[in-house]
């Protein structure tokens, strides 16, 4: 089931009063996630229902930090009153720059005052926030990291993800933008346990790339993917819901995409389309995209493209579509590079391919998991094995303690 709250129509808009200045309790402490360990989560089999409802917001940020928290105090409010558990937001929920050099001046460590404010909202109206883009200081004073952090419903950072691809164009006559000059790319990706499934983090430009997809579903065992963006509205208009529902379906997911949408400032315009897509490829939740009220005046559009999109993460049926199609049984694509490598190596040094048969075999079983109990599968004193081994997975042939003087793998 799916639905969505948004003021296109202002006859439409709720009658009750909205919530709009709330002070952040510069005095509540939050760990800091890079200096202290993450809370642990309990097992996902001992506490997720088989559904739970889930909302993304779209929104219009500005250069206002506290306008922005005003705004996402109101879709928190909206959210909870529809039975959400999680609310996504966008990519830059928190600001958006009119200025180069802005980001930088006001970015802020994870526990500085502004995240602070957001643990607060979550804590008080007992909702989990996706909270994409935040601009977290970086190592040095000329860079900031583009970072997705996730809070619990008790206010405590769950997990954070700085944004591995970085958002560098150049095109002939048109935009041109470089993150990088002042981005710090992220290095680690992140899949959490959470009530909602098991959550693949990510960030806006990443969706370009599906080997980051297939390592959060194939590798971490992702159920739900969280895509906090704000795409423009050329790039939007042409790929944006065809790459969220590919990614959907290839890797047989939720995806929860929340969308900045329409007019920033002079300068920034964002499409919108915030999307909740199921495992199938199917859109479930929806809000539209900015082009449905770009005539009208800048000073009404940009507060008509705010609101969330609500539906439920079915559990049986993420069982269910991989289950008819079993994908993740034929997924053996660093199988398939490190056989290429392995068969390189043996052509190479003119080896017959013996038992490195066996070795491609067993690669081949194990498919993207952990292969330190390989060795159990293989002859280690054949010198072609100990010298493929060697070379695909960067392990030292010494001597062993055995009286034939055999080697050994470590």
């Amino acid at each position: 089931m799916a639905f969505c709250f948004y003021s296109q129509v202002p006859a439409k808009q709720p009658s009750s009063r909205l919530l709009l200045s709330s002070t952040p309790n510069s005095n509540s402490l939050y760990p800091h996630p890079r200096s202290v360990q993450v809370l642990a989560v309990a097992p996902r089999e001992s506490t997720m229902a088989n559904s739970v409802r889930v909302a993304a917001a779209q929104m219009t940020s500005i250069n206002d930090l506290a306008a922005n928290f005003a705004t996402c105090s109101r879709l928190v409010k909206e959210a909870s009153a529809a039975g959400a558990k999680l609310l996504c937001f966008p990519e830059n929920f928190s600001y958006v720059a009119a200025k180069d050099g802005d980001s930088l001046k006001i970015a802020e460590s994870l526990d500085g005052p502004i995240m602070k404010g957001y643990c607060s909202l979550a804590r008080e109206s007992s909702i989990w926030l996706s909270l994409g883009g935040f601009q977290e200081k970086g190592s040095d004073d000329a860079h900031l990291r583009n970072t997705h952090v996730l809070i619990d419903d008790a206010g405590n950072i769950r997990s954070t993800y700085s944004k591995m691809f970085l958002f560098d164009v150049d095109v002939p006559g048109g935009m041109v933008f470089k993150e990088s000059s002042f981005t710090e790319a992220g290095k680690d990706i992140v899949a959490v346990d959470s009530p909602f499934g098991r959550l693949g983090v990510t960030v806006c430009y990443d969706l370009r790339f599906p080997e980051l997809y297939q390592q959060l579903r194939f590798n971490h065992e992702a159920q739900v993917l969280l895509v906090p963006a704000a795409f423009t509205k050329v790039t939007g208009q042409a790929h944006w819901e065809i790459l969220l529902r590919a990614r959907a379906i290839e890797t047989q997911c939720y995806v929860i995409a929340a969308a900045q949408a329409g007019k920033h400032n002079d300068k920034r315009e964002s499409y919108g389309n915030t999307l909740i897509i199921d495992p199938w490829g199917t859109v479930v939740g929806r809000l539209p995209d900015h082009s449905e009220y770009v005539t009208l005046d800048f000073s009404v559009s940009d507060r008509l493209s705010m609101g969330i999109t609500v539906a439920d993460i079915d559990f049986s049926l993420i069982d269910s579509v991989r289950a008819k199609m079993p994908i993740s049984k034929a997924f053996f694509l660093e199988s398939k590079m490190t056989n290429k490598k392995v068969l390189q190596y043996v052509e190479g040094n003119k080896l017959t391919h013996g038992n490195v048969l066996v070795l491609i075999e067993v690669v081949g079983k194990d498919q993207m998991r952990d292969k330190s109990d390989l060795w159990q599968y293989l002859d280690e004193t054949e010198p072609i094995v100990l010298e493929v081994c060697r070379f695909v997975l960067n392990k030292k042939v010494v001597a062993s303690d055995d009286p034939d003087g055999s080697s050994k793998l470590v």
